[in-house]
């Protein structure tokens, strides 16, 4: 029978993709995709294996017809919406197999195990007027993963807060909890947060890493002048290093590969935190309770009476953790926190509008950084093509001319997105004795100084990355217009 071809930018939708499991797409090599009354399905062999039609037919409960293409094609959607053992998702052999509509225990659990093997930081759960949808986020981006019936959706909720600990009669109010999750070899914390939204509640789970050995500050992207740079600053005795950066950049993730250097058996380290994300052997961790008054601050008075040498702090959030940190550095120890502002150098004015001292900012601040993460391509799919200036913002002045830069394509090593993995890229200032007085004296614009210590921009560092091939103008952009 002769082979037709579908096109490349076929795009099925998460109720088409869950009217089969991964197995029963690879076995039967099919892809499915609904329509009014029947299936139709994509497939290389099954108009010539009648029998396994009719088991589909049997087992969706509806009529179905079949459409044959080539088998490279299939195998390129086959590796795009249903990921096998060697790329990443695996299912145990004998495991019931269904599709994930119809069973809220079993859905939640492979929901769970999925995007953790998918290597993704969180799972939202949304109901609207109509569906409802789960979304995962993989390397920074959201995807849609799979539609749930509306009469399902509250079972999947009420479990969630059964596991976490949660008030399932309670829909009006936020609620946030915590799941020690173990299904197989995994195991590993699961923060939840529910919000009440108009047509129910929305969930999201924040997958966290209780693995800490992998983490090494050399392989987070430092540059090596950026590296001696920093650790100029963590190895003093006292005084502050700041990490500064929007939600989900990495901030927390290079400081334990810091605390992760730092520990020593003869060294008393302190962390307050919220949400405790990795756990350290020989560091103590306390977990952030502010519903019984265990606020930063309050920790923070308490951690000055354990005798420590070194404290991390999740977040300074407020005037009363500022003030302690300052007054922790003060009194000899070295404190690394972190704080949301757009740049480095941004970290002092934000500190001093909170209430700090500008000259005891001067006094304590050992080195501030910020940091960003980007995508980065694919090595087995990216492209190379001649570089069309118009693609900067209007404004920008690149720092070097490119002829050429590379694109993502998308292909089965990277699920068909053209990026693997991400990458922080860098701004560190030390705080040297002439940014000391410029601190004092409330001066704001100190590029010159450090265009004269060659000290480089969150910027300058994603340009360089941009243009050595290593990811895209698209992913530098937002950060071109901080240069």
């Amino acid at each position: 029978m002769p082979t037709s071809t579908i096109p490349d930018t076929l795009l099925l939708l998460p109720k088409d993709i869950q009217l089969l499991s991964v197995e029963q797409a690879w076995y039967y090599r099919a892809i499915p995709k609904g329509q009014e009354g029947y299936i139709l399905y994509y497939s290389d062999q099954l108009s010539d294996e009648p029998t396994m039609l009719e088991e589909l037919e049997m087992l969706l409960g509806l009529p179905a017809k079949v459409e044959v293409i080539e088998t490279a094609q299939l195998n390129h959607y086959l590796h795009k919406y249903y990921f096998r053992e060697e790329q990443v998702l695996s299912v145990q052999e004998g495991q019931k197999e269904e599709t994930y509509v119809g069973s809220s225990d079993d859905f939640l659990v492979d929901l769970i195990a999925e995007a953790r093997k998918l290597k993704s930081s969180d799972i939202h759960l949304e109901i609207y007027e109509e569906r409802c949808r789960v979304r995962i986020r993989i390397d920074g981006q959201m995807i849609e993963r799979y539609s749930l019936d509306k009469t399902e959706y509250p079972a999947v909720v009420n479990k969630i807060k059964i596991l976490s600990g949660l008030d399932i009669a309670e829909k009006r109010l936020p609620q946030d909890g915590r799941i020690n999750f173990a299904h197989g070899e995994l195991k590993f914390d699961i923060r939840v947060s529910i919000l009440p939204t108009l047509h129910g509640e929305k969930v999201v789970m924040r997958l966290l890493s209780n693995d800490a050995t992998n983490i090494d500050l050399q392989s987070l992207g430092f540059s090596e002048f950026d590296l001696r740079n920093y650790l100029e600053g963590v190895k003093r005795p006292n005084g502050i290093v700041l990490i500064s950066g929007p939600t989900g950049s990495g901030k927390t993730t290079t400081l334990y590969a810091t605390l992760k250097l730092l520990n020593l058996d003869t060294r008393n380290i302190l962390t307050i935190e919220d949400p405790i994300e990795y756990t350290l052997e020989g560091i103590n961790q306390v977990q952030l309770k502010e519903s019984i008054g265990l606020t930063f601050g309050a920790a923070l008075r308490t951690f000055l009476r354990q005798d420590p040498d070194i404290i991390m702090v999740g977040e300074i959030r407020d005037t009363d953790t500022a003030t302690m940190a300052i007054r922790l550095a003060l009194t000899g120890h070295l404190v690394l926190s972190t704080i949301h502002t757009n740049s480095a150098w941004g970290t002092i004015s934000r500190l001093i509008d909170m209430g700090v001292p500008a000259f005891l900012l001067a006094n304590t601040l050992n080195t501030s950084v910020a940091q960003r993460l980007l995508r980065i391509l694919c090595p087995h799919c990216k492209t190379t093509q001649a570089f069309d200036t118009r693609l900067y913002p209007q404004q920008f002045k690149p720092f070097y001319a490119i002829k050429t830069h590379c694109v993502a394509k998308g292909c089965n090593h990277c699920f068909h997105t053209g990026y693997k993995g991400r990458k922080a890229v860098y701004e560190i200032i030390p705080i040297d004795r002439n940014l000391s007085e410029k601190i004092k004296n409330n001066v704001y614009d100190v590029s010159e100084e450090l265009r004269e210590r060659k000290l480089k921009s969150l910027a300058e560092n994603a340009f360089e990355l941009f243009a050595a091939g290593e990811t895209t103008i698209e992913e530098i952009y937002p950060l071109l217009f901080n240069f």
